[in-house]
């Protein structure tokens, strides 16, 4: 399913022990940041340059939904959302801490190019299509996370109005929904694979 993307929405700490694995605070309401559109990529057994020299770069598998129609107040994400797929929030994780430390942007550490490749979509009739599955993430034919919409701390209708209240919300955006526990630094030539229950979804190489 083709989606023409837009915006590039997401959210952070949105799985409860994966917060706790990093040493953060759960939050108390949705933490949303952006990625530029051309931080997407496709995720179809391609090799990714990342950048290097700056540390480690971590991976982050997370659901992604796509915005079909502009969201109207008392909208439903059932009928605000079109289309699923699954993808990485890539970070440069020794970038971000020192960003966080000195409280500036994540950009640096989150927005690289290739830093949110993503698999093919999938079209999404109804939000309990999401809950029949785990999605998982394989990384040299071992699964290094699990996760589940239901384990997410905010639900996804709660993540579609909240970023449209604040935001906007438009055909062709994109959600990353969070990443489970799990993340960890990646290395040259690592293989990655993505599931969603028994059935891959996308894989890529790193250069």
């Amino acid at each position: 399913m083709n989606v023409e993307i837009r915006n590039v929405y997401c959210v952070g700490r949105n799985y409860k022990l994966h917060a706790e694995e990093l040493g953060n605070e759960v939050p108390a309401e949705p933490m949303i940041f952006l990625k530029p559109s051309h931080a997407v990529v496709p995720l179809d057994g391609a090799t990714l340059e990342l950048p290097q020299g700056q540390g480690d770069i971590h991976f982050e598998t997370e659901l992604v939904v796509a915005v079909g129609r502009k969201y109207e107040p008392g909208m439903s994400a059932d009928t605000c959302l079109n289309a699923f797929a699954f993808g990485i929030d890539f970070t440069l994780r020794d970038v971000q801490s020192v960003l966080k430390k000195k409280g500036h942007p994540w950009t640096a550490a989150k927005g690289f190019k290739s830093s949110a490749p993503v698999t093919p979509f999938l079209p999404l009739e109804k939000l309990d299509m999401l809950e029949q599955q785990d999605f998982s993430l394989l990384k040299n034919g071992q699964e290094v996370q699990r996760g589940h919409v239901k384990d997410m701390i905010f639900s996804i209708q709660h993540i579609v109005e909240y970023i449209a209240t604040h935001y906007g919300l438009g055909e062709g955006d994109i959600i990353f929904t969070g990443t489970p526990a799990g993340v960890g630094p990646t290395a040259s030539r690592d293989r990655f694979e993505l599931f969603w229950g028994s059935e891959r979804q996308g894989s890529f190489t790193i250069a």
